[in-house]
């Protein structure tokens, strides 16, 4: 596979802030991506960065201590080239930002706690060329087993109303109908459980339905100007108006699954699509049908400013995707864990450029 038109070489004097960077955090969170892939390497995205090239820059930084920030750059600089990424359209790319919700759990229903997370059901099934049913939508990759049919999976509204009471799928049970749907949004949830113990939750599957988000469709119906669309003002929306609630929240079909995790560090993120934990300010989730995962990027998004000590210029590694997430230059920087994280990647709305550091190996051929 050749490597796509979009990469276009630089240098890393091109990279604004590229000495400036806490570029140690960046080295901690891709050693993570080293030892994991020495036994189940990523797969290659269509852009053609091929995982296989990885493979010194992996082996070394298995065989690293923790390098200060100085000789974490120079660690990249020996293994990688830069190339900036051209944005499908005209201008920049684009970052959003997202976290992990902290929040109160109760392993049982009370009257308090009632909202549950549930567990992946045992008749959702997977689905490809192979067994896709021709009248279920090409852009499902899940469905329901019915006797020997697939059919589309039920939805938030059924969901909601009851389609999976009663079959014992409940991980656990939130006080708050609205926080439950952000988990979902953000695919994980660190839960505070009322016998005193502390769990992580993360994303296992979901219906198939695709992803609409309720900020654009308040937007669309002049609830909120969209350039005022944020999680804080979607909160502040739904907390005003609960008697629509439904009506807003079904218009975005897909429901979540979750799995229990380990805890882990708790000072990093969640295991998420690249099997680590995330590194707080230093994991960004991509287009996994394009990009490859361990892949560093650095993005300099200047314009984002508040929840940071100054503009954001900074390395980041390719550990995540989402269903929102699509195109070259598009990405989610996570941010962390509770609700300070959550009231800085809430606000993320803006455009960056985005700079690939791909293996010398797979990238010195691509230089003039």
């Amino acid at each position: 596979m050749s490597l796509s038109a979009v990469f276009s070489p630089v240098s890393y004097s091109d990279l604004p802030g590229w000495g400036d960077d806490g570029a140690s955090a960046a080295f901690a969170a891709f050693a993570r991506c080293a030892r994991y892939t020495e036994t189940r390497p990523y797969r290659t995205g269509s852009l053609g960065v091929a995982a296989e090239a990885f493979a010194d820059a992996y082996a070394h930084a298995r065989n690293t201590l923790q390098p200060a920030n100085a000789a974490a750059r120079a660690f990249f600089e020996q293994h990688f080239l830069p190339f900036r990424i051209r944005p499908e359209t005209a201008g920049s790319g684009f970052v959003t930002g997202y976290y992990e919700p902290e929040t109160e759990a109760s392993p049982v229903r009370t009257g308090r706690f009632c909202v549950p997370l549930y567990r992946r059901p045992d008749d959702l099934v997977a689905v490809d060329r192979q067994n896709r049913p021709a009248a279920l939508d090409p852009s499902f990759a899940f469905a329901r087993r019915d006797g020997k049919r697939l059919l589309a999976y039920h939805d938030r509204q059924a969901i909601d109303r009851g389609a999976l009471a009663g079959l014992g799928l409940e991980l656990c049970w939130l006080a708050d109908r609205v926080e439950a749907f952000f988990i979902h949004v953000q695919g994980a949830a660190r839960l505070k459980m009322t016998d005193g113990s502390r769990k992580r939750v993360s994303y296992a599957a979901k219906t198939g339905h695709p992803f609409t988000g309720i900020g654009r469709v308040l937007a669309s119906l002049g609830e909120v100007p969209l350039e005022e669309v944020t999680m804080q003002s979607i909160r502040a929306w739904l907390a005003g108006n609960p008697r629509r609630m439904d009506e807003i929240l079904w218009h975005n079909r897909s429901y979540i699954f979750f799995r229990e995790t380990p805890v882990g560090d708790p000072a990093l993120g969640p295991v998420a699509a690249a099997k680590v934990q995330l590194e707080p300010g230093h994991s960004i989730a991509v287009d996994r049908l394009l990009h490859t995962f361990g892949t560093p990027f650095f993005i300099d998004a200047p314009s984002l400013r508040e929840g940071f000590d100054k503009p954001f210029r900074r390395l980041m590694i390719a550990q995540d995707t989402g269903s929102a997430i699509t195109g070259p230059a598009r990405g989610d920087l996570f941010i962390g864990t509770g609700k300070a994280a959550g009231a800085v990647a809430g606000k993320i709305r803006h455009p960056a450029d985005f700079y690939a550091l791909l293996p010398r190996a797979l990238a010195e051929g691509r230089r003039p």
